[in-house]
């Protein structure tokens, strides 16, 4: 199949499917890296997530646009970008029609009720797939690998980040600042 119909299809798929967003589309952007390797790695795919979340846009716009641009250059990016992005138009169109009319509905509000669940597993993945990227340095296949393979340096970050979290004092800072300090250590410790 020709790479630019596959990425448009790959990327049609995830934006059809990932309901609640950027952070649902790093499941499928994993699986993507895994199929597709020469389309991004997951190391990428981690810098990818990191440098998205710090800069606007979506995760998903921001994978679609970089993945599109290295399989086939503008072209590709162009193609990538609409196709993750043209499902979520496309039933949000529809559904704003149908919405303003059925919003007291019980089957609607059921319906909506039942995907806050399935967003939040999606998040939850997303979040684990990252985090396994960016504690482990190398793919983690059974319990006696996890030690010998953890990046001391990212885990020790993860860990005084999450506790000074836990400080009135610290939560007041604002976010922007974690980000550069993150940003900084990364360079400096080449992780």
């Amino acid at each position: 199949m020709n790479n630019l119909l596959l990425i448009c299809f790959e990327f049609l798929k995830t934006g059809l499917f990932a309901i609640g967003g950027g952070l649902a589309t790093i499941p499928f952007l994993f699986n993507m890296s895994e199929k597709y390797p020469e389309w991004f790695s997951s190391s990428e795919l981690a810098d990818m997530i990191a440098v998205s979340e710090s800069t606007p846009g979506s995760i998903g716009v921001n994978m679609a646009t970089f993945a599109g641009f290295k399989v086939a250059g503008v072209a590709g990016a162009i193609l990538a970008t609409c196709s993750l992005v043209l499902p979520s138009f496309v039933i949000i169109f529809i559904i704003s029609k149908f919405l303003i009319k059925y919003s007291e509905s019980p089957y609607v509000n059921a319906t909506f009720a039942g995907l806050r669940p399935a967003v939040a597993g999606l998040i939850t993945t997303a979040a684990y797939a990252v985090f396994k990227v960016a504690i482990f340095t190398e793919t983690i296949s059974s319990f006696e690998d996890i030690l010998p393979n953890i990046s001391i340096p990212s885990l020790i970050i993860f860990v005084v980040i999450l506790v000074s979290l836990q400080f009135k004092k610290l939560r007041k800072i604002h976010p922007v600042f974690f980000i550069a300090v993150a940003a900084f250590l990364g360079i400096v410790l080449k992780l």
